[in-house]
């Protein structure tokens, strides 16, 4: 029983770090997924009726975890796009000859 209170603990911190969604620290994030899968490791099948809807519970956060992380994710993925492309632009201001071709050869058709 006490497994399956921390992992609803744990699972509705992430979830309310999460909610933050701009800045929400991400070593933190990942310190709580790391306790979350221990505490996931523990459970055991219910034997009581409250843990039945504690568990029920937990399956429902666990959805809503996952899309909030999936979203998270899809951000940074697009952050670091963004970052790339903007590495890619400034580097082709500051050295705009770097990426021609220099390896061509000029043949005069003229006799």
């Amino acid at each position: 029983m006490e497994a399956i209170k921390q992992c609803y603990a744990i699972t509705n911190e992430l979830i309310g770090l999460l909610k933050e969604e701009k800045e929400a620290d991400m070593e933190k994030v990942d310190q709580l997924l790391e306790q979350r899968q221990a505490c996931l490791s523990l459970l055991t099948p219910p034997t009581t009726e409250s843990e039945k809807k504690l568990g029920q519970a937990l399956i429902q956060q666990d959805k809503e975890l996952v899309s909030m992380l999936q979203k998270a994710k899809i951000s940074i993925q697009k952050e670091l796009r963004d970052l790339k492309f903007k590495k890619a632009s400034n580097q082709k201001y500051v050295n705009p000859y770097q990426s021609l071709q220099t390896d061509g050869m000029f043949y005069d058709k003229r006799k």
